[in-house]
């Protein structure tokens, strides 16, 4: 499967980098950067976009999968817990060499401290971030 980030031309890699840093794929990923396990459920995902309809959050983390930068990771049955996520979004390694190929991880560090900074998230989602993550992600 070509996922776009396998080795391309000059224009196709230009085109790449222009789709990754539309302004609403740009800020998911660096919610999922930011993410202190680097593996946001949807539910934070869109609370950390509020000006964004939740329908839009997932579609644009769809087209960031189908391009190969996220892959969506999900807890083996056994390991799911009624009343929190059981499927998580984060970089794929190839996403991830392509960003920083492109130096667009350059403020991973500094979007973490950021992250660590909000101190209004809804219970929920302080919830949501304790609930246990695929090993294997």
């Amino acid at each position: 499967m070509n996922t776009g980030l396998e080795a391309a031309g000059e224009t196709e890699t230009r085109e790449l980098v222009h789709f990754i840093t539309q302004q609403t794929r740009f800020a998911l990923i660096n919610n999922i950067l930011q993410h202190p396990e680097q593996l946001p459920s949807m539910y934070e995902l869109e609370e950390l976009n509020p000006s964004v309809s939740d329908a839009t959050v997932y579609k644009h983390i769809q087209k960031l999968i189908d391009a190969g930068i996220v892959k969506e990771t999900a807890l083996d049955d056994e390991d799911r817990q009624q009343g929190y996520p059981w499927k998580f979004y984060g970089l794929t390694d190839e996403g991830r060499e392509f960003l920083e190929d492109h130096n667009l991880l350059a403020a991973e560090e500094t979007l973490q401290q950021i992250y660590e900074t909000i101190s209004d998230k809804p219970d929920k989602m302080v919830k949501y971030e304790s609930a246990p993550r695929p090993d294997d992600a």
